[in-house]
């Protein structure tokens, strides 16, 4: 049973997860602060973290850094991380953070879906909607 820890402040994103994953042998449990993350994980450890981004206290990379030091340290389990991007070039910001997967917003389910059960699976999932385009010098002259 996929246990999935999301952390957002906005309702709307909790809504759209759990529309696109939730599931009779699914749980899905919110916290509103980046803050709250750590010790909801040292509670119940979860299968998946997917993290907002734009977080009001304790962005989503902050979190997911510190998640990946607890861990690291041994005072927190390790836990795969999937993160919500509000724009193209935060995908720099989920990458540089370790995030294990990332989807840009406006949220599909489709995509949602799939990266969820990627990063469940123990793979990994880069949104193509966010992956830069390769622009090298002789594209651009064309």
């Amino acid at each position: 049973m996929p246990d999935i820890l999301i952390a957002t402040d906005a309702d709307w994103v909790v809504d759209e997860l759990k529309a696109a994953v939730e599931a009779p042998d699914t749980t899905v449990r919110a916290v509103r602060r980046g803050d709250a993350v750590g010790p909801a994980v040292a509670r119940q450890t979860p299968d998946l973290v997917v993290l907002d981004l734009q977080i009001g206290n304790m962005g989503g990379m902050a979190t997911c850094i510190h998640l990946h030091l607890e861990a690291d340290a041994g005072r927190l389990p390790a836990v795969p991380v999937l993160m919500l991007l509000d724009r193209r070039p935060d995908v720099f910001l989920a990458r540089r953070s370790g995030a294990d997967g990332f989807v840009l917003k406006p949220l599909d389910p489709i995509r949602l879906r799939t990266a969820v059960r990627a990063v469940l699976a123990g793979d990994t999932y880069e949104d193509p909607t966010g992956a830069p385009r390769d622009v090298s010098p002789s594209a651009a002259v064309g």
